[in-house]
């Protein structure tokens, strides 16, 4: 069942609209409901915005004509977890907002810092009020300023500490900077709105700074209260208006669309601004931004993988899922004919210990009004296709992974990286937090790019992902439709007697026992053209490959079929022998296939050409 909402009625422009902000830590239970209530209660007021809930509280920004806040912030306060919600108001003449969303997350505010809890304790609060009067009377302390380069970059207090950081996870990091003796000094720390230092004060007080401060209310509520006194410049916030004054009006700043740098009205006039194009922070080349952004994003990279998330000992979620072969059995017939491998009575034993769940994807899948089964399940329940469910496995440490992900290019709509290997594109089996979905979901939280096609957790090369579902649909049917021209290097065991060939084998629907598709003459069509690139001398050959279908193993089978097995394939091994379709470790010889290039539309009908650098196995240099 589904759940569908009215479409929010036209804006009342005769009325000022009202916005406010707030946030409040709070145990939250029952988010799905509590989403579910709000975001109907804001459409029915014709309300525009965000809000933001998780299992510590609540985080929003929301705008529309007074009446309608009123009521709304009446409906929030109806909850008695948020009774005392009191929202900062500013007023404007546009609707600043352009949809409402409702969400959830894992953390109002992004921090991941494990003992931080600003619902049970947070350093003391200092009233705007006292602050302005410590300041005037020239009282010695520290000004601490927790947001963003780009944001302290248009206005901050008189001779506050400017930590340069990007995103507050960076926050940290820059404490460890700070000198020792100031750990015993008076420190006032502040933000936009307050919530960055709900968590920054705990953490500096667990780094050893004991005479710690937060502006209450932040800087919004201090412009409200006392104006603009002992503050240079504006204040950026977060939705269209981009900034405003002390007296909280809308300022002419405004953002660089390409780059995302705050514009100041002076810097408007340069001719190095041209909207949507450039400003004067990115006027440099395109390619030169593009090159600074990828590298950004492999160092990022690096440091979410060092260490390894799957290294870490925590819950690991194994997926499983329904194929149609077992579409109609019960649940403990599914698992078994699955994972033969594992006896009745143990499937039983995870059933019975709530080891065996619906997956979080399933649930996501099924609706908003979807309602958790009771655990444990029951064995007996009937499966359907498509289903999925976790196999819970409790302080599991994940083998090791290749994660040295290259990023070729990126844009507002597209990522195209090379994938190393071995490393698995979905959670599958033993690896759940060492795979490359979780890795771009926590690269570009809160977006979660699509994933449009994939490759073998053993096969690295190009892969191209979308940020909006709506680019990702149209890219997905051109896979489909086979539209979209792949190109891969093999270097296989043998050396083929023509320079040119090809295979039409039909692939089994199927995975046979050890996850490997095998040649079935009543299976599904499978047709892949090759090319002879270079025979070496120790007997082996690098081919370029066109996979005109997109079958599961389709090149490996081919290969396999023809007697030109991969080299360092795991599964399909020399003399029509099989092996295990398991990931391999980075210690081993790589398995020599490799997405070279991807040619296909984007979604305003252009052609675009993406390719990655042969790996050395692929050289035919110095091998000889």
């Amino acid at each position: 069942m589904t759940v569908s909402f009215p479409e929010p009625t036209a804006e009342l422009n005769d009325k000022p609209i009202v916005n406010i902000s707030c946030y409040k830590f709070v145990r939250f239970d029952n988010l799905e409901e509590r989403r579910l209530a709000i975001r109907r209660r804001a459409v029915e007021l014709n309300l525009k915005g965000t809000v933001l809930l998780s299992e510590e509280g609540i985080n929003l920004f929301v705008a529309g004509p007074k009446d309608s806040i009123d009521s709304f912030v009446e409906f929030l306060r109806s909850d008695p977890a948020l009774s005392d919600l009191q929202p900062k108001e500013s007023v404007n003449e546009y609707q600043p907002f352009n949809r409402m969303l409702v969400k959830i997350k894992k953390e109002i505010i992004a921090f991941g810092i494990e003992g931080v809890e600003p619902g049970t304790r947070t350093s003391p609060k200092l009233p705007a009020a006292e602050l302005k009067r410590w300041l005037d009377e020239g009282r010695k302390l520290h000004l601490l300023d927790t947001r963003n380069d780009y944001e302290v970059g248009i206005g901050t207090f008189e001779n506050a500490i400017n930590l340069h950081i990007d995103h507050f996870r960076e926050f940290p990091d820059a404490v460890a900077r700070l000198p020792e003796d100031m750990k015993d000094e008076p420190i006032v720390m502040f933000c936009t709105g307050g919530i960055r230092c709900e968590k920054a004060g705990p953490f500096m007080e667990m780094a050893g700074f004991r005479n710690v401060y937060q502006l209450d209310g932040g800087i919004l509520k201090y412009f409200e209260e006392v104006g603009g006194d002992h503050w240079n410049g504006e204040c950026f916030v977060f939705d269209q208006r981009v900034a405003v004054d002390p007296a909280l009006r809308e300022t002419g700043t405004t953002q660089c669309y390409i780059c995302q740098a705050v514009v100041t009205p002076e810097q408007q006039q340069l001719p190095e601004y041209v909207p949507g194009k450039s400003c004067p922070t990115c006027f440099q080349s395109t390619d030169e931004l593009r090159a600074q952004r990828l590298r950004n994003r492999e160092r990022q990279i690096q440091q979410l993988t060092n260490p390894l998330p799957g290294s870490i000992p925590d819950l690991n979620r194994r997926p499983l899922n329904v194929p149609q072969r077992c579409a109609g059995l019960s649940l403990i017939d599914f698992l078994t004919t699955i994972h033969p491998q594992v006896s009745k009575e143990e499937w039983l034993q995870r059933i019975r210990a709530s080891r065996i769940v619906p997956s979080t994807s399933t649930r996501r899948r099924r609706g908003r009004m979807h309602v958790p089964e009771t655990l444990p399940l029951d064995e007996n329940r009937i499966v359907n296709e498509g289903e999925r469910f976790d196999q819970l496995e409790e302080h599991s440490v994940e083998p090791d992974v290749n994660a040295a992900v290259r990023f070729l290019f990126e844009d507002d709509e597209y990522i195209v990286i090379d994938k190393p290997a071995p490393l698995p594109v979905h959670a599958s089996g033993r690896f759940d937090r060492n795979t490359l979905r979780y890795l771009l979901n926590a690269l570009y939280a809160p977006q979660r790019p699509h994933i449009v096609h994939r490759l073998d957790a053993n096969t690295s090369g190009v892969m191209l992902l979308c940020k909006r579902s709506r680019i990702a649909t149209v890219i997905q049917k051109q896979f489909e439709s086979r539209t979209v021209r792949k190109t891969y290097l093999a270097r296989v065991i043998g050396q083929p007697e023509l320079d040119q060939f090809e295979c039409h084998a039909s692939l089994g629907r199927e995975p046979e026992q050890g996850g490997i598709r095998l040649i079935d003459p009543d299976g599904d069509e499978a047709h892949t053209k090759f090319t002879v690139l270079h025979r070496y001398p120790d007997g082996t050959t690098l081919l370029e490959v066109h996979p005109e279908t997109g079958r599961t193993n389709q090149i490996r089978a081919h290969l396999w079929s023809l007697g030109f097995p991969i080299c360092g394939d795991p599964a399909y091994l020399p003399a029509g022998q099989l092996g295990q379709n398991r990931t391999l470790s980075p210690s081993e010889p790589a398995m020599c296939l490799h997405a070279k290039r991807l040619e296909l539309q984007d979604h305003l009908g252009q052609s675009r050409s993406f390719e990655a650098v042969a790996p050395g196995w692929a050289s035919v240099t110095n091998q000889e």
